[in-house]
């Protein structure tokens, strides 16, 4: 019997699930608790209306006039059309929009691995979980959804060689202009050309390593030629940003995302002999590759679940479809799908009810009132006490929090500019240094107050400049919420001797 053709898909489903999940209430702010999104729309803001790629700084009277990279500039306009239609909420729906679409091709991922549909939807759900210790409104968003699209490519070409791999060129193209994780293409297509050599299947191997080099060339297609290579090179061999910004960090094994990482994590090793057994060597490469990035660094710990969620999910369904008990014929004849078309249409069907999804979801961030009026959230940021500075001015040079300033940024760009903000590829270990003496009060901190200038502080209350500048003479307390202080630096005429 086939299905009506009215009924949604199942990843119809998924899309339309983790889009609703994602933006109801109390998540949708979830996804702009982080300030970088504040200079990414307003980077976006830039090219649109002065129609070319920024080559110098926009932002700081740091390093005013300075070179920099807008690297992701094609998420950047994306973002500020997004504002631009919507405010804060179209820029929510659309990270949410390429959220749900990664958890949905992730599960046509799965279902094309032939896995049961019931063991899918707990990998899908588990991939999830874990990813959502990185799911915010940045560019990073668009990696994921390409890094599965490009694995599911590739797995479907090691098993039938075919012409379609190709694609991925233009692909790199579109994932270099996005986001700075197009690296990881290269990666892939790299443990591609190894698992073949391994396997000894040479003509395997030749075609990968044709198809890595035409990538790569591919990457070359962006505002900053190979410049941008160089700099992204440069940046991911800094050893102060590695040891000071916290995504480049090991995860910390707390919470339930990481918990349920920390379980992919240890059935993809367990997978990992099978996989070798069978000669499956670029899978088996892929998870050891990745398992050692995720535990080096928490932003890559989504990649590690994105790549690991379908083997795990498919030797599942084999080791237990080998049991052959009552309970697995149960858990079978669920979660058996009786047509292709009950798991996902084919490309040319229209996606009738993830676009229905879509545009509710759409309608309701524009016409449900104040409960859809989403802006950073007031836990992490200072609405506040911007809100009662902005009265006496908000200052000439303000030191604040890198993720305060991002909200600056956002909210006052281009009249302020910012010591430091979140790019952290920009301002490098020497404003970093200084930025990080002088909020831990630092004995040289009054030596880089006055190199800057600054003439207002907008701090938490437990950095310890806060303490040492509450007790000194040239700085006044102008507001305290418990959340965020405002001190304003006393200018004092100078003493004229009568002599």
């Amino acid at each position: 019997m086939r299905p009506a053709w009215w009924l949604p898909s199942l990843t119809e489903a998924v899309f339309a699930s983790v889009l609703f999940w994602l933006l109801a209430a109390g998540h949708a702010k979830a996804l702009l608790a982080d300030g970088d999104t504040g200079w990414h729309i307003r980077v976006g803001d830039f090219i649109l209306a002065e129609r070319r790629f920024p080559t110098s700084d926009l932002f700081s009277f740091s390093r005013p006039g300075a070179e920099w990279f807008a690297w992701e500039w094609g998420s950047d306009v994306l973002f500020a059309l997004a504002h631009r239609l919507g405010g804060l909420g179209g820029v929510v729906l659309l990270a949410g929009l390429v959220i749900a679409g990664t958890s949905a091709a992730l599960f046509y991922f799965l279902a094309w691995e032939r896995v049961n549909v019931i063991v899918a939807v707990i990998a899908m759900l588990a991939a999830g979980s874990a990813s959502t210790v990185h799911w915010l409104a940045r560019p990073h968003v668009f990696t994921y959804l390409l890094f599965v699209l490009s694995l599911w490519i590739l797995e479907a070409d090691r098993r039938q060689p075919g012409r379609r791999v190709w694609v991925l060129v233009p692909l790199a193209v579109l994932w270099t202009n996005l986001h700075g994780g197009f690296v990881v293409l290269i990666v892939l297509l790299g443990l591609y050309v190894a698992g073949s050599l391994v396997e000894a299947r040479r003509s395997s191997a030749r075609r990968y390593a044709l198809l890595a080099l035409a990538a790569a060339a591919g990457t070359l297609v962006n505002p900053y030629g190979p410049r941008l290579h160089f700099h992204i090179a440069q940046y991911l061999r800094s050893d102060f940003i590695r040891d000071r910004v916290e995504e480049f960090q090991s995860p910390r094994f707390r919470g339930e995302s990481i918990f349920v990482f920390e379980l992919l994590l240890v059935a993809g090793w367990m997978i990992v002999p099978r996989l070798w057994r069978r000669r499956e060597y670029a899978p088996a490469l892929l998870l050891m590759v990745l398992s050692h990035a995720a535990l080096v660094s928490v932003r890559h710990v989504l990649l590690y679940v994105l790549a690991a969620a379908p083997v795990v999910a498919r030797e599942a369904t084999t080791i237990l479809a080998s049991r052959q008990n009552e309970w697995w014929a149960v858990l079978s004849s669920l979660g058996h799908a009786r047509s292709s078309r009950e798991i996902g249409r084919p490309w040319y069907w229209p996606p009738l009810w993830a676009a229905a999804a879509v545009l509710t979801t759409a309608g309701l961030f524009q016409a449900g009132g104040a409960r859809w009026k989403v802006d950073f959230p007031a836990e992490k940021f200072p609405h506040n006490a911007l809100a009662a500075t902005e009265k006496k001015g908000l200052g000439r040079r303000i030191f604040t929090s890198d993720q305060w300033a991002d909200y600056l940024i956002y909210r006052y760009y281009p009249q302020t500019r910012v010591f430091i903000d979140g790019r952290s590829d920009f301002y490098g270990a020497a404003i970093g240094q200084q930025y990080l003496e002088a909020l831990s009060a630092h004995h040289r901190w009054q030596e880089i107050f006055d190199r800057h200038d600054f003439d207002v502080v907008l701090t938490p209350p437990e950095w310890p400049l806060a303490t040492v500048l509450k007790a000194h003479p040239d700085w006044r307390l102008e507001y305290d919420d418990g959340q965020a202080l405002v001190l304003r630096r006393v200018w004092r005429t100078p003493v004229v001797s009568a002599n």
